[in-house]
């Protein structure tokens, strides 16, 4: 489920953006201010930020500025006016949209759902996040869950060796160069231990180890990882 923080001043327009993205199946926060606004932001991964440009003290540019330094999440600016200043500004200064009140509430939605895909495949190819099967791995994080969030323990070697496999999804690899992925040099271990890590990983990843779908061995030349990505 994404995390939208609306941050605008106006409690009516606020209330009603939030029941609207609520009812849709989005996760709600909101905020008046830009001090309330980085509170969330310092307590809670945000997706997307609907940010409104004339928020009393820092206003919604300087808000986009600061947490584009920061962050790649999405913001979507919204004003009262239809300033093209303020929009070449915004867009410059990082803001991926900008929307004029009064708006189409479908036609934001339609924007935001954009941006939610955008900004998803962007931060799963700069964290590397593979999903694959009922499968989430988030590689900078070193960490294989379900995607009903159950946490799937794996070794140093187990993830060395997932790694590299799902790196290079749908290529055949030895197990000479898992081998020397696991150990860090070429010789001086039996390649056959690669195996064991396999077994080891098709107990916990495919639905029947015996028959796996996920990592197929090649006979006479190694292993590949043969579920697709997304």
């Amino acid at each position: 489920m994404a995390r939208i923080l609306i941050i605008e001043d106006e409690p009516i327009t606020r209330a009603t953006l939030s029941s609207y993205l609520d009812a849709q199946g989005y996760e709600i926060f909101e905020a008046e201010t830009a001090d309330a606004a980085e509170k969330v932001l310092s307590e809670t991964e945000i997706d997307l930020m609907l940010v409104d440009i004339n928020l009393p003290g820092k206003d919604g540019l300087q808000i986009t500025r600061e947490q584009r330094v920061k962050s790649q999440m999405g913001i979507i600016l919204v004003t009262g006016r239809d300033d093209e200043v303020d929009r070449i500004v915004g867009l410059e200064i990082g803001a991926d949209d900008y929307v004029c009140k009064p708006f189409n509430r479908r036609e934001l939605l339609a924007r935001i759902k954009n941006l939610l895909r955008r900004t998803r495949d962007i931060r799963r190819l700069s964290r590397r996040v593979f999903q694959f099967g009922r499968f989430q791995f988030d590689v900078a994080a070193r960490r294989l869950e379900t995607t009903e969030g159950e946490l799937i323990n794996l070794t140093r070697a187990e993830f060395e060796v997932l790694d590299m496999l799902v790196a290079h999804a749908g290529v055949i690899t030895s197990r000479e160069a898992l081998m020397a992925r696991v150990t860090h040099r070429q010789y001086g271990t039996n390649p056959r231990t690669v195996d064991v890590l396999v077994r080891r990983l098709r107990s916990k990843l495919e639905d029947d180890p015996s028959d796996p779908r996920l990592i197929t061995t090649v006979h006479g030349e190694g292993y590949v990882f043969t579920a697709p990505l997304r």
